[in-house]
């Protein structure tokens, strides 16, 4: 009898053991387990650590907690201003609400995706080329309101939305290129004619200077000179400002004699003479003397 009792306790035992080994869950810190007991959602949500479930009654459905970081593959659309480009994205999002991610919708994650990557062409057609390429942020917070509407539902928050990259074609890459390198020149030639317009004034100013002090012009041309001398390995061709033959003029007139200053009496005897050496070198003239005589 005995024996018995001590079978039969060990018989209880071990199927409690079993039933405690199927029936025992583990429930990670990340983590929160949803039970449906006979297909019906319990109320209560199971907690990280050790918990027990009815075996082949209960059901856990354990539901991760953490931050999901999931790619939107490219998608390709026209911008409103007819522009065709292809635009990949990044979403972040986490769940909030175990019981409604297992029971508001078949795959949360799947249902994002999908959600993710239909407002993703829907932005791409509202928004015009240079908006894509430079107002990002802004894109991001619509594509983040646009996920996050019906992605309440399903106990789910997008925490944010990152446009990671846009193609364009090559033909627009080229034509963005001359657009820009055009742009450039027109700044590079704006900016050249300011600097001429200044140095232009500069130099007006410099030349009314050198003008009250005649000197000073052949000052610079000697350090032009001497600028240009001191590599040794040009041929300087010096011309000669009308400014210094004048300068040199003025330094020869005190010691030279002035036309003005030739006597009078030097030319009156040849004006004299004038009159019997033509009168001497006519031989008919006195031919004709001779006859009539």
């Amino acid at each position: 009898m005995v024996e018995e009792l001590v079978a039969a306790a060990v018989s209880v035992a071990s199927v409690g053991l079993v039933y405690a080994m199927v029936g025992a869950r583990v429930v990670k810190q990340y983590e929160r387990g949803v039970v449906l007991r006979l297909g019906k959602l319990r109320s209560d949500v199971r907690g990280p650590g050790f918990t027990m479930v009815v075996p082949f009654v209960d059901r856990l459905r354990k539901v991760n907690m953490q931050i999901v970081t999931m790619p939107v593959p490219a998608q390709e659309g026209i911008t409103r201003d007819n522009v065709t480009v292809r635009v990949d994205a990044v979403v972040y999002f986490k769940v909030v609400d175990a019981a409604d991610a297992v029971i508001q919708v078949e795959d949360y994650r799947f249902a994002v995706s999908q959600m993710a990557q239909t407002s993703l062409r829907s932005i791409i057609g509202k928004s015009d080329l240079d908006d894509l390429l430079s107002s990002r942020e802004k894109l991001n917070q619509g594509l983040e309101l646009m996920i996050d509407s019906p992605a309440i539902g399903w106990g789910v928050q997008i925490d944010r939305v990152e446009i990671k990259d846009v193609s364009l074609p090559e033909t627009m890459k080229r034509s963005m290129a001359r657009q820009a390198e055009a742009d450039r020149e027109r700044r590079a030639r704006v900016i050249n004619a300011d600097a001429e317009l200044q140095a232009s004034k500069k130099l007006a100013e410099a030349a009314g200077v050198m003008s009250e002090q005649p000197a000073a012009l052949q000052l610079r041309l000697l350090q032009t000179v001497v600028a240009v001398a001191a590599e040794k390995n040009s041929t300087l061709v010096l011309p000669f400002p009308v400014e210094l033959l004048r300068f040199l003029e003025r330094a020869q007139q005190p010691g030279a004699p002035a036309p003005e200053q030739t006597p009078p009496a030097v030319r009156q005897p040849v004006q004299e003479q004038l009159p019997s050496q033509a009168a001497s070198s006519d031989p008919d003239a006195d031919g004709s003397e001779t006859r009539q005589d």
